[in-house]
């Protein structure tokens, strides 16, 4: 052993003179309490249930600790995937029931293979999007998948979410960021086409078009032996009458593929759009389309598209690949294609990565075994900007409107997103106390937990103003260095040590059409026609 192997250091550039490595130094720098307080591991889990396929992705995150500005935040400095299962095909009883029993099998051989058990698992997500979504027991199987599959695993469905997974999976995302350009994600999955506008690395927008390569399926015999209900409208778009159990033709196959791919090329390149064909957007129409450098496709039908599969799997998959490659290839689909794609992995590798954080580790929490873990908070956050001498009245007025606009009844447990800016002077600091204590009086009073998440290190502060200064009796959990916004709900996690940090995953539930209030609109199944 050299003389230095006791010496603990975290930056090779400034080691003694002298200094010789040993193999042992980097498993005792690991074993440093300091070191685990900076630096964290995470064991995620993503589980994508689509509509044609189902996966299972295991990865090693590792967070280091950013102190900056009033900011110690924990950022993600590495993935390492761990274990990919192979992709099943997502198991149906009919056309309104996931086979339950066989889709947790498929779990659970995935759990098996890669030799990891439930309570090794830190984080992660269970993603139901297209027609398994669309599902009678899709709620249920999520509830049950995210309380058996890991400590803090959560439930998340919604096409904006899915569509923002896989801008960051594919790798749109980081290319936009390198390369400083503005891109388009066309993800085209089993049962719905999930759209990105990525500039410069940030999501300017995404919706959802019912457009999927698994919306029909059929036996070796060419027999229709699923057929769902945006299946047989296209059917009927393309001018040819399916019905369950008919024999259908391979030109009437492909038929209705370049159909559907004509119907994606219209809606991304025409202006204005046809009625008919807005009709089929699950959300709200695609923006921000000004400007595109570049498209990359994700998704099972991607596969097919790149030519990186070539077995047709006897649905509407092969042949709709290859009619947009030839859309991209003629020119109607006008953008320069980018070769580099994580295919049909892209949502589930988005997902193992960008779904959960870590808060900052001056957190105030006055009893963590009470008040965590925490599931399906929903998020709150005021409309306001914090000048160097804000108003707390202003401030009780801005978080009140937010709970009305949301529709927020005192037994539905909220946690106040407070996006801080400024100086930590007490003063300030005191008069957002006062203004939480303000705005929360009928959940204080009825003995209610108060639950706030901050962007700035200042939870220590404002804990100890709310319970010393203000004399609030209520279990406050406040923590601090993360960010909430665009999503609805978050789960919470124990407290880990050494490091005085709390795992946070934001999710997005949307198991029910959604068509008015203050969140985007979501559909699970397209607008008829009028």
């Amino acid at each position: 052993m050299s003389k230095h192997s006791n010496y603990y250091n975290p930056d090779p550039d400034h080691t003694p003179d002298g200094y010789q490595d040993d193999s042992d130094l980097q498993s005792q720098v690991d074993e440093h309490p300091l070191w685990h307080r900076e630096n964290v591991t995470l064991f995620s889990v993503c589980i994508d249930i689509g509509s044609a396929g189902t996966q299972v992705l295991f990865s090693e995150v590792r967070l280091k600790r950013q102190a900056v500005k009033l900011s110690t935040r924990y950022l993600v400095v590495s993935r390492q995937t761990l274990f990919q299962s192979p992709i099943s095909l997502t198991p149906y009883i009919n056309d309104t029931l996931i086979n339950d029993r066989a889709l947790g099998e498929i779990i659970d051989k995935a759990y098996a293979d890669a030799q990891l058990k439930p309570d090794q698992i830190d984080t992660g997500v269970i993603i139901l999007t297209g027609e398994a979504l669309r599902r009678k027991n899709s709620e249920r199987i999520a509830r049950i998948l995210s309380e058996k599959c890991g400590a803090l695993v959560c439930a998340a469905a919604g096409h904006h979410m899915e569509a923002m997974l896989a801008a960051y999976g594919s790798g749109a995302a980081k290319i936009s960021h390198d390369f400083n350009n503005k891109l388009l994600n066309i993800d085209v999955g089993g049962g719905t086409t999930k759209l990105s506008v990525i500039d410069k690395g940030k999501i300017l927008s995404t919706a959802a078009f019912h457009v999927g390569g698994r919306l029909a399926v059929f036996n070796k015999k060419q027999e229709l032996i699923r057929l769902d209900p945006a299946g047989k409208t296209h059917a009927v778009r393309a001018g040819v009458n399916w019905e369950l159990g008919k024999i259908i033709s391979s030109n009437e196959i492909k038929t209705v593929a370049q159909s559907m791919a004509s119907d994606l090329n219209t809606v991304l390149t025409n202006s204005p759009k046809p009625k008919e064909l807005l009709n089929l957007y699950l959300t709200d129409p695609i923006t921000n389309m000004e400007k595109i450098d570049g498209v990359i496709f994700s998704g099972g039908v991607s596969e097919f598209f790149y030519g990186h599969e070539k077995k047709d799997y006897q649905d509407l998959g092969f042949h709709l690949g290859k009619a947009l490659r030839e859309r991209i290839d003629s020119g109607e689909l006008p953008w320069t294609l980018i070769e580099e794609s994580e295919g049909i992995r892209s949502t589930a590798l988005g997902g193992s990565e960008f779904t959960a954080q870590l808060s900052g580790n001056t957190s105030y929490i006055s009893n963590p075994e009470r008040l965590l873990p925490r599931r399906n908070i929903q998020v709150i956050q005021p409309d306001f900007n914090f000048t160097e001498n804000f108003s707390s009245t202003e401030l009780v007025d801005a978080i009140q409107h937010k709970l009305n606009i949301f529709d927020i009844d005192n037994h539905r447990e909220i946690v106040l997103a407070i996006y801080w800016t400024g100086n930590p002077d007490f003063s300030r600091v005191k008069k957002l106390a006062e203004a939480i204590q303000t705005a929360l009086r009928q959940r204080i009073s009825q003995g209610k937990p108060i639950y706030v998440i901050l962007n700035a290190d200042i939870a220590l502060n404002l804990g100890a103003i709310l319970r010393e200064e203000l004399g609030l009796i209520n279990d406050i959990l406040i923590l601090d260095g993360l960010e909430l916004r665009n999503f609805d709900y978050i789960d919470i996690g124990k407290l880990r040590h050494p490091s005085l940090t709390v795992p946070v995953t934001i999710k997005s539930l949307v198991f029910r059409d959604i068509s008015e209030g203050p969140q985007r609109k979501e559909y699970i199944h397209h607008k008829q026609p009028s």
